[in-house]
């Protein structure tokens, strides 16, 4: 019997979806109604949060974020050009302009100092991510809006239920993001929640989202043009059952990811994931191993190649905005960013789902092993 292949996500998927999704194909609508508000709501308030506002994408609830902050063609927006989901992106789909800022080393998240370097008298926000579920320095990007009046927008789209302060992530950005595709956590297909405590920038939000049919004869309404940029009811159905089962959704990844801290103890020189200071709880989205210095990023591709000739399905973790051709426009190249660089040319993903055993990832860790031996560097090593 052939081995199958070991995925780098699996989603989460239950009886309970499946008849959640049942019972939207039967009614009379699969658009956007009511169950995509009861998904809305009930997000909210898992997170603690006053307004939630779903969209199809985390690209789209990102322009809707800046669009309803009212962010434009001239316009600065600081972000990272290391992260796994690009929604980043939103920013040149506005008209404004990125301003890539480098990385904290160990966390992977924006460097609070290295962000202030980055700010300009155009600069009218800050996009920081909770990099792989690890949570950012909140405590100072809040600081660091409020001493220069500028809109914070947290991306958690890689790090649902994770905690900093004594609360979950999503609860630190002016908006803050989740991105449902795969391999997130909660996964809904495709889709995204923008979540809020502001009743202007909630009610913006919605009118910019998507016109309703009892809004096609209002002068006022028609005075802007909104996008399409609803989620259905299928995938809110879908994200109201993973919703009501994230609890054991994450305690089956963490048990997952224990297994990795087991077995990775005899892989030589890679140490157990970073958790930094005023962080309670991480979720990874994904596995990280981090090569040393002595590897090469043609060398970390071989590993990953090594990897799919044992049916191990890994990649790397980025490729960084920056290096990307559209965004050479921008005067950010390949040399400016020297952590992001060196991070994302030896980092690799390995797959983190429920479904994986201990002896699966115990074969993914040898497999790793022997493949980064294989390309003649030695031992993996920070």
């Amino acid at each position: 019997m052939e081995q199958e292949w070991i995925k780098l996500s699996d989603p989460d998927v239950s009886t309970r979806e499946l008849e959640a999704v049942t019972r939207v194909l039967v009614s009379s609508g699969l658009s956007a109604g009511p169950v995509v508000e009861s998904f809305e709501n009930e997000f909210a308030s898992y997170l603690g949060r006053t307004y939630g506002v779903a969209a199809a994408s985390g690209t789209v609830a990102l322009m809707l974020a800046l669009r309803a902050m009212g962010i434009r063609a001239g316009d600065e927006v600081i972000a990272s050009a290391y992260s796994w989901h690009q929604i980043v992106h939103a920013i040149t789909l506005v008209g404004a302009t990125p301003v890539f800022a480098d990385i904290d080393y160990w966390s992977g998240n924006l460097a609070p100092h290295k962000v202030a370097d980055k700010i300009s008298q155009r600069t009218r926000a800050i996009v920081v991510g909770n990099c792989n579920g690890h949570p950012a320095a909140w405590t100072e990007f809040r600081q660091l809006a409020q001493a220069h009046g500028l809109r914070l927008i947290e991306d958690s789209s890689e790090a649902i239920g994770s905690r900093y302060q004594g609360r979950v992530v999503g609860n630190f950005g002016d908006i803050a993001i989740f991105d449902f595709s795969q391999p997130s956590a909660l996964c809904c297909g495709e889709g995204a929640m923008l979540v809020t405590d502001d009743p202007e920038l909630a009610s913006e939000l919605h009118y910019m989202r998507n016109r309703n049919l009892s809004d096609r004869q209002s002068i006022a309404v028609a005075s802007r043009v909104p996008m399409q940029g609803s989620m259905s009811d299928l995938s809110a159905a879908i994200g109201i059952a993973q919703l009501e089962r994230l609890d054991e959704i994450l305690m089956r990844r963490k048990q997952v990811e224990a297994y990795y801290l087991e077995h990775v103890q005899f892989f030589e020189g890679i140490k157990p994931p970073y958790i930094g200071p005023d962080v309670e709880e991480v979720y990874w989205m994904l596995y990280l191993v981090h090569l040393g210095t002595r590897f090469t990023r043609t060398m970390r591709n071989q590993i990953i190649e090594d990897l799919a000739s044992q049916e191990v399905e890994a990649a790397a973790w980025c490729q960084p905005l920056h290096q990307q051709f559209y965004y050479s426009r921008f005067d950010c190249k390949r040399g400016d960013l020297l952590l992001t660089e060196k991070i994302a040319d030896r980092c690799i993903a390995l797959p983190l789902h429920g479904h994986l055993n201990t002896d699966e990832v115990h074969f993914i860790v040898q497999a790793a092993k022997d493949a980064s031996s294989n390309v003649g560097a030695g031992a993996a090593i920070y």
